[in-house]
């Protein structure tokens, strides 16, 4: 079965993050298509990147690095929650991304964002990250704003043209998921 990861974007305390990524693993509930799991990088402890080696030699030094290394490793794509931070991802995203390389290549992910302008920003700047971790990140993405989809900028309570985009990001994701098995069998046998 298709495995994905919904993976926060935040450590903050009292972040908006959690409740938006709860939110999406409850409305995945009822789908047979894949399974999904919530990866908290919040559980995973990651200071600012402390890695001596560039990610891609994979010579991780560090437990919590080997920790997330092997819980990344366990999915075949993702859906990635992050808040609009000055105009771009959040911190503690980037730097869990900055982690690793190897175990994101070759997978797909789409993207929830928030912010005062849906996150919009957050989202494009997150593309190119995951287009660095050839990582194809699909097209339809879901956007909240901290203005209609939050009751007093923080309970999460999505409007329902708001909420009723992430099925479609799903239709899209799973597919892409499923597509992107199929190149990173072929670059198993192709490195062999």
């Amino acid at each position: 079965m298709t495995k994905i990861a919904i993976v926060t974007g935040s450590t903050r305390p009292g972040r908006n993050n959690k409740g938006v990524a709860d939110w999406v693993l409850s409305q995945t509930a009822g789908r047979t298509d894949a399974e999904f799991e919530l990866v908290d990088i919040a559980d995973f402890n990651l200071p600012l990147l402390d890695e001596a080696y560039p990610a891609a030699y994979q010579n991780y030094q560090n437990d919590h690095t080997k920790a997330w290394s092997a819980k990344i490793s366990e999915f075949d794509g993702f859906i990635f929650v992050t808040a609009e931070y000055n105009h771009t991802l959040t911190p503690a995203l980037a730097n869990a991304l900055s982690y690793l390389n190897v175990e994101f290549n070759n997978k797909a992910a789409g993207i929830v964002s928030y912010g005062s302008m849906g996150g919009a920003r957050a989202a494009e700047h997150l593309r190119n990250v995951l287009s660095e971790l050839q990582i194809a990140h699909v097209r339809n993405q879901v956007m909240f704003s901290l203005f209609t989809d939050f009751e007093n900028f923080s309970e999460f309570k999505p409007t329902e043209q708001n909420a009723g985009t992430l099925a479609p990001m799903l239709d899209q994701l799973i597919p892409w998921t499923r597509a992107m098995e199929a190149v990173r069998a072929e670059a198993a046998v192709a490195s062999n």
